[in-house]
This record gives C-alpha cells, sequence and structure tokens, in this order.
C-alpha cells in the first residue's frame, strides 16, 4: 500500500509539473507580440530623428556660412536626405541589419523583401525599425558637410554621399549594431569581440555616427583644401539665429535619437532621455565659460556648439550610465570640443568649416571612451572602469581607433574617385560668386 501511495503521489505530481513545464516552454518559445505603447514610441523618435537632419542640422549649418553660400548649405541636407532614402531602402539596411558575415551583412532585405504589415522587428513593425535606422543613415553623412562647406560641387557631393552611404555607413552599423558584427553586433551578453576584449559599448552611435563622420569630414576638408581666403578674410556667420533654431531643434530631435534607441517605451528609454538632457546642459555651459574665460565674453555661436557637443558625447553612453556620469561626460565633451574646435584646428591650419572634426569625431571619440568608464551593470547590463571592468575602457578606445581608421581609408579613396569623374572643388570664380548663384541658380535677396 505505502509503495503503491507513493507511485500515485509521484504520478499525480508529474501529472501536474509536466503540463506546467510544457506550458512554460511554449510561452518561452512563442513568437514577440506586437506591443502598441513601443510601437507608438518609435515612430515618434523616428520622426523626431528625421528632424535633426531636416529642418534641425540643414538650420544649424545654414546660419554659420556666408550669406552667399546658405541656399546651397540647405540644399546638401534636404538632398542627403533624399539620396540616402531610397539607398537605405534598396540595399543600405539589408547590409547593415541582416544576417550575413562579421563585416557586412546579406541581402535577405534587400528593396525590404519579405517584410509585411505584420513583419516585427522585436514588439515593433520591422517597418518601423528599418525607418527609425534610416533617419540615422541620413544624418550621418549630412554631418560630413560641415567640413567642406562654402567649396564642394553640388555633384560630387551627391556622388560622395552614395558611395560613403554604402562604403562606410552601412559596414560601420553592421559592425556594431549588425547580427553577428565584428565590434559586437546585436547585444552584448558573452560577445569574446574584436581581439576578445568583448563588445564596444554604443548605444545610439557614438562610433556608427559621430566618429565616422567627423573623420571623414576632416579627410575631406584636407583634400579639398581651404576655403578661398580662409585666414586672411572675414568669415562670420551669416545668421545665428538660424544657428540657434537649428541647434535647438538638433537637442529636441535628439531626445528621439538616444532615448528612441531603446526600442521600447521603458525605464532604460527614460533614463537615456534624462542623461541626454543632463549632458548636454553641462557642456552647453562648460563650453560657455571656457570661452568667457579666453577670450573675455560667451557668445551664442559658442553655447549652442557646446550643446550640439554634449549631445554628440553622451550618444553612445545613453543607455548605459547614470545621471552622475553624465554630468562628467557632459563637461568632459565641452572641453574637448571647445579645444579641438578653436585651439587644436588653429594651430594645426586645417580648414574644417563648420567643426565637423571638432566637434563629432572629438565629442564621439570622448563619449565612447568615457562609456567605459561610467557604465552601470544596472542600468544598461554593462559594468564600466567604475565598477571594476577596466578592460571596457580598452574595448572603447579600440573601437574608436577602428572605426576612426576605417572612414578616414575609405573616405579618401572615395573622395579621390569622384574627383577624378566629377571633381571636387567648384571653380575659383564660382567660390567667389557663391554656391548659391553658381550651382543653383538662387539667390536670398
Amino acid at each position: 500500500m505505502r509503495i503503491l501511495r507513493g507511485n500515485l503521489l509521484v504520478g499525480s505530481a508529474a501529472g501536474v509539473i509536466l503540463p506546467l513545464a510544457m506550458a512554460t516552454s511554449a510561452l518561452a518559445d512563442e513568437a514577440p507580440k506586437l506591443d502598441k505603447g513601443d510601437t507608438a514610441w518609435m515612430l515618434t523618435s523616428t520622426a523626431l530623428v528625421l528632424m535633426m537632419t531636416i529642418p534641425g542640422l540643414a538650420l544649424f549649418y545654414g546660419g554659420m556660412v556666408r550669406k552667399m553660400n546658405v541656399l546651397a548649405t540647405l540644399m546638401q541636407s534636404f538632398a542627403c536626405a533624399c539620396l540616402v532614402s531610397i539607398i537605405w531602402l534598396a540595399v543600405g539596411y539589408s547590409l547593415a541589419f541582416t544576417e550575413g558575415g562579421s563585416i557586412i551583412g546579406g541581402l535577405s532585405r534587400v528593396m525590404m523583401k519579405g517584410v509585411g504589415v505584420d513583419t516585427l522587428s522585436g514588439t515593433i513593425p520591422e517597418t518601423v525599425f528599418m525607418a527609425f535606422q534610416m533617419t540615422f543613415a541620413i544624418i550621418t553623412p549630412a554631418l560630413i558637410l560641415g567640413g567642406v562647406a562654402d567649396r564642394m560641387k553640388f555633384s560630387a557631393m551627391m556622388l560622395f554621399v552614395g558611395l560613403w552611404s554604402l562604403l562606410v555607413y552601412s559596414p560601420v552599423a553592421h559592425w556594431v549594431w549588425g547580427p553577428g558584427g565584428f565590434l559586437g553586433g546585436t547585444g552584448i551578453k558573452d560577445y569574446p569581440g574584436f581581439l576578445g576584449l568583448g563588445a564596444i559599448l554604443d548605444f545610439a552611435g557614438g562610433t556608427v555616427v559621430h566618429i565616422i563622420s567627423g573623420v571623414s569630414g576632416l579627410v575631406a576638408a584636407l583634400v579639398i583644401g581651404k576655403r578661398k581666403g580662409y585666414g586672411t578674410e572675414p568669415m562670420a556667420p551669416h545668421n545665428l539665429t538660424l544657428t540657434l533654431i537649428g541647434g535647438s531643434l538638433l537637442w529636441v530631435g535628439w531626445f528621439g535619437f538616444n532615448a528612441g534607441s531603446a526600442v521600447a517605451s521603458d525605464g532604460r528609454a527614460g533614463m537615456a532621455f534624462l542623461v541626454t538632457h543632463v549632458a548636454t546642459a553641462a557642456a552647453a555651459m562648460t563650453w560657455m565659460f571656457c570661452e568667457w574665460g579666453l577670450r573675455g565674453k560667451p557668445s551664442l555661436l559658442g553655447i549652442v556648439s557646446g550643446a550640439v557637443a554634449g549631445l554628440v558625447a553622451i550618444t553612445p553612453a545613453s543607455g548605459f550610465v547614470a545621471p552622475g556620469g553624465a554630468l562628467a561626460i557632459g563637461i568632459a565633451g565641452g572641453a574637448v570640443c571647445f579645444w579641438a574646435s578653436t585651439i587644436l584646428k588653429n594651430q594645426i591650419g586645417y580648414d574644417d568649416a563648420l567643426d565637423a572634426f571638432g566637434i563629432h569625431a572629438m565629442g564621439g571619440a570622448t563619449g565612447a571612451i568615457l562609456t567605459g568608464v561610467f557604465a552601470a551593470k544596472a542600468i544598461g547590463g554593462a559594468e564600466g572602469l567604475l565598477e571594476g571592468a577596466p578592460m571596457q575602457v580598452v574595448a572603447q578606445v579600440v573601437g574608436v581607433i577602428v572605426t576612426a581608421v576605417y572612414a578616414a581609408i575609405v573616405s579618401l579613396i572615395i573622395l579621390k574617385v569622384v574627383d577624378v569623374l566629377v571633381g571636387l572643388r567648384v571653380d575659383q570664380q564660382d567660390e567667389i560668386e557663391g554656391l548659391d548663384r553658381a550651382l543653383h541658380g538662387e539667390v536670398i535677396p
């Protein structure tokens, strides 16, 4: 009887436990479901990030050039948005965000093949994820154009942006964010990483967006050469009101850039939102006080430039750090970018017209490295130097170097090819007359 009772108990327990285990396994294997809250936030973020380029960056850059080149500068940003959108749909998204190899993705999503209204990427439609990433692909080459303002042919710009988008942006995006990318790819858990250093941390584009665009902007500026009259003629900004409006639109749009990179409407997005604002304010104040102390007066151009520097610096760290770390990153980003855009540029003498390198490459590198210092496991799942993981700083430095070197080499090759095909620089007389009239047949009255 005792044996029989034991067998009955075991059987009864098995009858309860096995169905529960099977149900749990089924739930674990269940496909992700659409989350309307996440989707609504990502649609909003996509619109915010597009606003960063048109009209944000267009106005920010347009206000800093001379009056005779304003329309040409606005045209560059607008045309870049149109061109890259088509390239991203055709093949760019597939190369960046589908499975392929560790260097580049595959072709399974060419022209969004196989994607319907019910196709999901996590908890949101894949169409929304693709469009969100498209806005990143749009702004990145547009940032480069600040380095060569006032002197690049429109035809050369279009050809350069198209090739650069495919040969630089898509591969680097795959390395850092794509499935199996060699610098970390999707996720950070248990990945051996490049040289066994683990995945680099880049929440929203310190390496993928800012370092590669800033370095490419410097290379382009060096290849094309200085503006006629640079250093001897006044080249003051034509309309700082436009620059303030553009910079403010960048600040607001950046919440979509960083908090949207959580790809969810959750606590991590909320923290990314907060630290983005904190770092931006800190960097703007830091630039202002540096300028005030060294030059005697704080300028509007300076404080707006400092805000952009803070936005750039916090971008890679935004999903990994607490507000205290963001404050430190903002102060460091403001100081480094001020030094690079004023002192370093003047000492070396390169003509990075609108500080694409000084703000985006230097700010992006500063933020990327400091992400390895201030990363908090409780926020982003990764530990930094302050939590006992010094090798994360090494991984961040390696990521900065690899992406910068790749962007520099490939950008140089593209520029040389474009120069052979259509020429890079406008004629001297066109440069003197202004690009608005010479290239587009329009002028501001």
